[in-house]
């Protein structure tokens, strides 16, 4: 994922699915443009979070 898609995600009102590695479902919380980072909470526990690099995190194709 590119960042500027990263933060249209967080500044939207709908749900975006995101997977970190294509694998576990995330809640981007932040972006940090500068160093193309991303702290986001993995799962449903609010305090799993990680700072991972954009690039891992990749949006759910619409079915």
């Amino acid at each position: 994922m590119h960042v500027s898609r990263a933060k249209q995600i967080i500044e939207m009102t709908d749900t975006v699915p995101v997977r970190l590695d294509d694998e576990h479902p995330v809640w981007i919380e932040s972006v940090d443009e500068a160093n193309e980072m991303a702290t986001v909470q993995v799962g449903t526990n609010p305090t799993n979070t990680h700072t991972v690099s954009v690039g891992r995190l990749v949006e759910e194709k619409k079915k």
